[in-house]
């Protein structure tokens, strides 16, 4: 590792799949050694953390998602000596590594459930979750895929039983109550950590935790993520918690559990806002936030690589979400959320560059996926997730290159900035309001100076008052005449960030 600690704040997150980013040996599938042919685009762009998707053994049914092997670099991405080159190339680089620790369920190929399907006598049989029949569950209320899966329980003729999957049925669920699947567990961690990771993307973190507390109540089972910490070492963990957001300080606890909440409810909530054309939905979802303990944080981004999920919305707000984004049944994915890339959905340049405006502004660690930033579309022919899950368009990046004022160099000035500010807590962060509703503004106090970070969601030009006297421009989408505390003008989907003086500190 760089360094025996790695906060995540002040940083910005580059999340890229190997399988889909580059193929250096031209067999048609994206590999580790085509990332790291690829490093200087993601150095360029100004991120200096890398979320690696997975490369682990895999029969690759959920996008390497069903691991078979925790400990081991599929063959159709490359060797281990290949990812360890990645990783010491990227270190030189000042990138840091994070990558995926998926140890909520594993693929139905993976050894130790071919061994638990085979005995009843096997100890592998408790590292996973049987029942004699199907029954209601306290961990796993139902599918989370309902339109392929129809039950959380699927049986195996081997074992006479049926197990639990949260996901598919090729994935059955870990038992992580058990202790042998947690001492396991941790020397997935310690494995990857000697080969240079900094850090893990923890998957499917609230099943887990309620497992947890079916073995143990004590905490409600979040003593689970302590023990994680713990066997972490100092790496961060950036967990994936689709939860309402009264539960993100359990997650956190006292900065001795997860380092890193991933925000469901400010990503839905975003989207809602820019539906609407207005900031207060943003505005409420920092509002509704717990602030997080000193070392930790929340991460941020507009899309990923599975379907932008509203569970977070009410039935109205997704709605009109839903209507906004994804008119056509074909955009819409498992009765809750939309399959399209970012692009297809804002359609402008300027407003995706906005979009992007919006999540380098919030407090916390954004992140830029693969394709964003050149505005990659999705291709709806494929099926659910797989619309949006397509291969890297590197001849967009070098025509994008070229183009000043394209949206490549735009994201890539919001990413830079951002990265030269440092980090922006949510503990000293304000959300301002404005009698225009369509401006978001997000007043970051900091220690020397206070930066006031401005968005406009609508296509209509407006001009602002502000309380606070304005040091300097640090950052704008366009030329505007220099602002001053009486009047900040902002085009159409346009943004600015201002140093403020005075009482602002």
């Amino acid at each position: 590792m760089i360094a025996d600690t790695m906060s995540l704040d002040g940083r910005v997150i580059y999340q890229l799949d190997p399988a889909t980013f580059f193929d250096a040996d031209g067999d048609g599938l994206g590999d580790l050694n085509g990332v790291l042919r690829r490093l200087d685009h993601i150095r360029a762009l100004g991120a200096d953390t890398i979320w690696l998707q997975p490369f682990y053994v895999s029969p690759y049914r959920d996008g390497g998602y069903d691991v078979v092997d925790h400990c081991d670099v599929s063959a159709r991405f490359g060797t281990m000596a290949d990812f360890e080159q990645l990783v010491e190339r990227c270190h030189r680089l000042d990138l840091r590594v994070m990558v995926e620790l998926i140890v909520q369920h594993t693929s139905i190929d993976h050894p130790w459930f071919r061994a638990a399907r085979e005995s009843a006598d096997s100890p592998y049989r408790g590292y996973y979750v049987w029942v004699a029949e199907p029954r209601d569950d306290r961990v796993v209320r139902g599918p989370v895929f309902p339109s392929v899966e129809d039950s959380i329980w699927a049986y195996d003729d081997r074992a006479g039983k049926y197990y639990r999957h949260a996901f598919y049925r090729h994935e059955p669920d870990l038992n992580v109550g058990h202790p042998a699947v947690r001492e396991e567990i941790s020397r997935i961690i310690r494995h990857w950590l000697d080969r240079g990771v900094d850090g893990f993307r923890v998957d499917a973190v609230p099943y887990m935790v309620r497992q947890a507390a079916l073995a143990d109540e004590r905490d409600e089972g979040y003593w689970f993520l302590s023990e994680l910490c713990a066997a972490a070492g100092g790496a961060p963990l950036m967990g994936e918690v689709d939860a309402p957001p009264d539960e993100y300080a359990k997650y956190f606890g006292d900065a001795d559990r997860l380092h890193a909440v991933l925000d469901f409810w400010t990503n839905n909530l975003t989207f809602l806002a820019l539906a609407r054309g207005e900031a207060e939905p943003v505005v409420r979802a920092l509002r509704g936030q717990p602030r997080p303990p000193d070392g930790c944080t929340y991460v941020n981004w507009l899309r990923n690589h599975d379907e932008l999920d509203l569970d977070r919305l009410s039935q109205a707000e997704r709605d009109e979400v839903m209507a906004a984004f994804a008119p056509r049944e074909e955009m819409r994915v498992f009765g809750r959320g939309i399959r399209r890339r970012l692009a297809s959905m804002l359609g402008d340049d300027r407003r995706v560059a906005m979009a992007h405006a919006i999540v380098e502004s919030l407090p916390g660690v954004p992140i830029v996926r693969y394709g964003e930033e050149i505005g990659m579309a999705e291709d709806l022919s494929l099926p659910d997730r797989a619309s949006v899950r397509t291969p890297m368009e590197w001849d967009k990046v070098d025509d994008q290159k070229l183009r000043s004022g394209s949206l490549l160099s735009r994201v890539s000035q919001l990413v830079h900035r951002r990265r030269e500010l440092g980090a922006l807590p949510a503990r000293r962060c304000e959300a301002l309001e404005f009698d225009q509703r369509s401006v978001l503004g997000l007043l970051h106090h900091r220690d020397e100076d206070a930066v006031l970070m401005l968005v406009n969601l609508s296509d209509d030009e407006v001009d602002l008052r502000l309380s606070y006297d304005v040091e300097a421009d640090l950052l704008a989408d366009g030329n505007y005449p220099p602002a001053t505390k009486d009047s900040v003008r902002l085009a159409g989907y346009g943004y600015r960030w201002l140093r403020i003086s005075g009482e602002a500190r």
